[in-house]
């Protein structure tokens, strides 16, 4: 079949700082997904992407050519209206895990597609994986079913949906191009759009633990992630909330399971509870969805807690079952006290990952029960001697390269200094 283009007139347009037409950005994403656009060739496309951007028209067709190239999942069979939230991620971001079976408490459906850890940042499938017997793939069937028995559905994304995606996106992670907005959104939103959800609610993390360190930066995503999903027809908010300190008191898979455990029991620490909370009711709003009831009660009550039960078992899960422990573990105490001024997520989460709870490259075993466990956060005050981390591994040297990355990660002042903290909610945006 003769091609419409060649690869290189698009690459050179592209590089000269021209928008791409629609029939070229079609074309590209089509030749690439069937093997005629070469690797080579779709990397300096992507670094002229990076390096020059593109407007909202462009972004948009990107984002609908890679729909394009797979398959459209619909719900039309529930009774009851659907509604997703994507994370950009962080450290010990474990708010998926309570926060899908509490919307399905309140009366939503959540069809979660969620991805795995690599780097510092942790993945839902991940965690949920250290529960024994849980599966993460699901074939679309199964997935329905689970949602019609329990209201809500973690899973991985079958390879039918966005297959341009995951193609670009290995490719990205390689080519130093991963942090281009357009590629970030349209990567994003043409999984959470095929998913065929009606409404999105966006968490874009910004702080030193976050992808998008700069809260401007992180705006800037959130806007135009929110127009992609609005021009797609998906009710669409965002919300840009802070990263710059660990959520919670764990970063690693089992322990991140335990303590979400704990929240969907009415506890848990303040700042996972909170932001849990604010989650639901956007996501039970954008989708116009009337609450059964108020998601702070479905906490209390135990209704979240029944609906997570309900959806680990119907995943081959046992709720019941032991979570992993890792086989060692090592205490980090504070050196002197006062009041713990500050902590870098970024380190902590670096930290985490070199105790074996994240990957350094695609498909490598994780150790599930690695991790921290952080026993005090900034405005609390410590006194010398007392622990403020344990350090979770397998193996006792992965412990040197672990302390070495939270050289700095914490600040404790004698005069009750605390440093200045972004406020856990920094815009709302909305289509």
């Amino acid at each position: 079949m003769a091609e419409l283009f060649a690869a290189v007139e698009i690459i050179s347009a592209k590089r000269d700082k021209q928008e791409l037409t629609d029939p070229q950005i079609d074309w590209v994403i089509d030749a690439y997904t069937r093997g005629t656009v070469a690797d080579e060739q779709m990397s300096a496309l992507l670094m002229a992407i990076l390096l020059n951007g593109m407007n909202s028209r462009e972004i948009s067709r990107w984002t609908n050519a890679m729909i394009n190239s797979g398959e459209k999942m619909e719900w039309s069979a529930l009774d009851r209206k659907t509604v997703d939230k994507h994370s950009t991620g962080g450290v010990g971001d474990k708010i998926t895990l309570p926060l899908a079976p509490l919307v399905a408490a309140c009366g939503g459906a959540v069809p979660q597609l969620s991805g795995r850890g690599l780097g510092h940042t942790g993945g839902t499938l991940d965690k949920l994986e250290s529960i024994p017997g849980w599966r993460a793939a699901l074939s679309n069937d199964e997935m329905l079913q689970v949602l019609k028995d329990t209201g809500a559905v973690i899973c991985a994304a079958g390879a039918g949906l966005a297959p341009a995606d995951k193609k670009l996106y290995a490719l990205r992670d390689v080519t130093a191009t991963v942090q281009a907005i357009p590629l970030i959104a349209s990567s994003i939103m043409s999984k959470k759009i095929a998913e065929g959800t009606s409404a999105l609610v966006l968490d874009v993390k910004t702080g030193v633990g976050a992808f998008m360190a700069d809260p401007e930066k992180a705006k800037e995503l959130a806007r135009v992630m929110v127009d992609l999903g609005t021009r797609a027809g998906v009710k669409t908010r965002a919300l840009v909330t802070a990263m710059d300190v660990p959520l919670g008191l764990t970063a690693g898979n089992a322990l991140e399971v335990r303590e979400s455990v704990e929240v969907l029991a009415g506890g848990g620490p303040s700042d996972v509870v909170e932001l849990t909370l604010i989650l639901a009711r956007e996501m039970l709003d954008a989708a116009g969805i009337k609450p059964l009831m108020d998601p702070a009660d479905a906490l209390k009550n135990g209704a979240a807690m029944d609906h997570w039960r309900r959806m680990i078992k119907a995943q081959g899960g046992d709720p019941d079952g032991a979570l992993p422990v890792a086989k060692e573990k090592i205490e980090v105490k504070a050196e002197k006290g006062g009041t713990l001024s500050s902590m870098d997520a970024m380190k902590v989460g670096i930290s985490a990952w070199r105790l074996g709870a994240g990957r350094s490259r695609q498909g490598e075993k994780l150790s599930l029960g690695a991790g921290i466990e952080i026993h005090a956060k900034p405005g609390e005050k410590v006194v010398a001697g007392q622990p403020v981390f344990t350090l979770h591994a397998d193996e006792s040297a992965r412990f040197e390269r672990a302390l070495e990355a939270l050289n700095g990660a914490i600040e404790i002042s004698e005069n009750g200094f605390v440093a200045d903290r972004l406020p856990l909610i920094i815009e709302k945006i909305e289509g």
